[in-house]
């Protein structure tokens, strides 16, 4: 049985994950978990922050035991944190599974031009976003390092307070909403 593997797709709204991840799904012949598109048809109009984190923490247990059954799988989400990515990068290799992950990124002006352009041609796949949230979110958004994107940088440690990569991961995508 070949190596399955985990893509991750990594960068802010609009900066053409989604498309890249429809791509590696016909590819690689992997199965494409995109968040907003379960958040859109469980909640519809509306994006309740305290969903987002539940949502995302339950697309990743489907995707480790989609690569446990051998399978590759993309997970179209920003990742925009360094832990985690680490944490995703150690949970598929403690699946046996291979990691490459895509860094998407464009000037502001160009998100701004896709944002707006989403929200006109397909407003029922999006939510509005203002300048202010789009630079918010740029400014805590952690790029990641070109060791970090080819796999040759070691893993981190967990931060402080987790003893393993998986409870932190549990913590940071609890299982159900509070």
């Amino acid at each position: 049985m070949r190596q399955p593997t985990l893509f991750l797709t990594v960068g802010l709204p609009c900066t053409g994950k989604t498309t890249a991840a429809r791509r590696i799904e016909t590819e690689q012949q992997a199965l494409r978990l995109t968040k907003d598109e379960w958040v859109k048809a469980l909640y519809g109009a509306e994006n309740p922050p305290s969903a987002q984190d539940v949502i995302e923490g339950r697309l990743i247990q489907i995707a480790l035991r989609t690569l446990q059954l051998g399978t590759n799988v993309v997970l179209d989400y920003g990742l925009w944190s360094r832990d985690e990515r680490s944490a995703l990068r150690q949970a598929a290799a403690d699946q046996g599974a291979a990691v490459r992950m895509r860094y998407f990124e464009l000037p502001f002006a160009e998100q701004r031009r896709r944002v707006d352009r989403r929200q006109a041609e397909a407003p029922d796949t999006t939510w509005p976003m203002s300048d202010e949230e789009l630079t918010s979110w740029a400014a805590r958004f952690e790029i990641p390092t070109p060791g970090e994107l080819d796999g040759s940088e070691p893993i981190d440690a967990p931060p402080p307070g987790f003893a393993t990569w998986n409870d932190w991961r549990t913590h940071r995508w609890p299982p159900s909403i509070a």
